[in-house]
């Protein structure tokens, strides 16, 4: 899979300005926030959810994963579909899917109907995501350029994700829980007007081949591994078939991709230092970021009983933060180089949680000070992993990195959402009385046992946070040793070229 080069475009049209590259990198960035609004708009709802739809915690965490599960089980997939189909046409048909799969959700009568609209979602969101980047690959020919619109596209997922829960707070504070799924509707009209008037010429290959057994081995694969995650705890023969179904799966996936004479993915692009690096990067960071908004906005509202819009205005705090350094980012990788953004970057993620748990939860300024730090930590180190990634790979893999761009991203989200949505009722259960641990999270909601579950709630929740900020110290240290010398361009030639440079 493959994305043609930049210079492409110039030979079937006129260049863009820079005000109809900026407009379109704009509309795109719409189309990406929606992506990382649903991956967590869904966090403040989860009470009312079970208190309308009669969800169990396990169907509430199938209800979030649903979405990013189906989106890195078809990303690799999508990218060779892309540019099979051209990635003009792929992403206006990933617009019409999450719409239609939005209004879907809306008006779900029941917890399986929602799953299954999030699945739907996902899908869209898996067709857009690659031929987005691919986009803006195609109209920023210029590296800087490129660089900046690349910190932009990611900042707006790390932006996206961390504004859900502040947005669906908002629309739960007013209207019924449905209504966050909603606000994409106007969304997606937007942006499909928007594209058709500033993108580039759709550019078809059909002589591309689109291999939709590696994407079902793909999805089976990493639902099996979600599956195992979840019932780690409490069903041991359901975790035991997943995880067979896990090795047959991967095991399917890497065979199939042995024979194709243009697999999704090759393990040999994991070669170089940056491109590693990268994906870590972005896997890592989301999976810190995602496990620190899910369980603070369960805790704000369940423990500290605070309203959904108040708990979302908090989470908010690493939004906000995050917006200025992604910026910085993108824009001064080419002085900086990686090794500052990202180590530091992760760094400044371990500090903010480690001060989130130091508070022991009760003191909500320092608490806020502490996504501060987080945000601040995540902007930085996700505006450039995506660049790292995409100038990395060798030119004939394009398309693949940026699948595993987008992948890296939704994996970090999608294991994080199983393991700390799985880890945290399990140390609340054991920290409880005997007579209440079997009530589970019902006990929260009980008078006579509220002070009991919020302790022990509270409890889960420090020692998962501070499971995080252990897992960013070492994510700071690994990359450390990936960017080592400190590159200031993805491209390994230029690596060589400045360290050549050097005195």
């Amino acid at each position: 899979m493959s994305i043609p080069p930049p210079r492409v475009l110039t030979s079937t049209a006129a260049a863009p300005s820079a005000r109809q590259r900026w407009s379109l990198c704009a509309v795109i960035s719409l189309g990406l926030l929606m992506v990382g609004l649903d991956n967590s708009i869904l966090y403040t709802a989860l009470p009312q959810l079970a208190q309308q739809l009669h969800t169990t915690d396990t169907q509430q965490l199938w209800i979030i994963n649903a979405y990013a599960l189906v989106l890195s089980g078809f990303l690799l997939g999508a990218g060779t579909l892309g540019d099979r189909t051209g990635h003009r046409r792929m992403f206006l048909i990933g617009l019409a899917i999450f719409g239609g799969a939005s209004l879907l959700a809306a008006y779900s009568p029941s917890a399986w109907t929602l799953i299954a609209s999030r699945a739907f979602l996902g899908c869209g969101a898996a067709i857009m995501m690659p031929s987005s980047l691919a986009l803006i690959r195609l109209t920023f020919p210029n590296e800087v350029e490129r660089n900046t619109a690349i910190g932009i596209w990611s900042s707006v997922a790390v932006i996206g994700a961390a504004a859900g829960p502040t947005v669906g707070g908002f629309f739960l504070e007013h209207f019924w829980w449905g209504s966050v799924f909603l606000l994409n509707v106007p969304l997606v009209a937007v942006a499909i007007a928007l594209t058709l008037l500033l993108a580039p010429p759709n550019v078809p290959n059909p002589h591309k081949y689109w291999d939709f057994p590696s994407s079902l081995y793909s999805l089976i694969t990493l639902a099996s591994l979600v599956l195992a995650i979840k019932s780690l705890a409490d069903n041991w023969p359901v975790c035991a078939a997943a995880a067979v179904a896990f090795v047959c799966g991967a095991l399917a996936f890497a065979r199939r991709q042995a024979r194709l004479s243009d697999p999704l993915l090759t393990f040999d692009v994991f070669r170089s230092r940056i491109f590693s690096g990268g994906a870590l990067t972005a896997g890592g960071a989301m999976f810190c970021l995602a496990g620190l908004e899910l369980l603070s906005t369960q805790k704000l509202q369940l423990v500290d009983a605070l309203s959904p819009l108040n708990a979302g205005i908090i989470i908010s705090a690493m939004a906000l933060s995050a917006i200025p350094t992604s910026i910085l980012g993108g824009a001064t990788l080419h002085r900086v180089g990686f090794l500052p953004l990202i180590s530091g970057g992760f760094l400044f993620m371990a500090a903010g949680m480690a001060l989130v748990v130091w508070t022991g939860g009760t003191m909500l300024p320092l608490m806020v000070c502490g996504l501060v730090l987080t945000g601040l930590g995540a902007g930085l180190a996700m505006s450039v992993s995506s660049t790292a990634i995409i100038n990395a790979a060798p030119p004939h893999r394009a398309g693949m990195a940026s699948g595993v761009e987008a992948v890296s991203y939704e994996f970090g989200t999608l294991i994080s959402i199983a393991l700390t949505g799985s880890l945290v009722p399990l140390l609340m259960a054991r920290k409880l009385p005997p007579h209440l641990s079997e009530l589970g999270t019902d006990a929260l909601h009980h008078h006579s046992s509220h002070a009991a579950a919020t302790s022990a709630y509270n409890a889960g929740y420090l020692f998962t946070i501070g499971g995080l900020a252990c897992f960013a110290l070492l994510l700071a240290a690994i990359t450390a040793w990936c960017f080592r010398d400190n590159p200031k361009s993805g491209d390994p030639h230029a690596a060589h070229q400045q360290k050549d440079r050097s005195p």
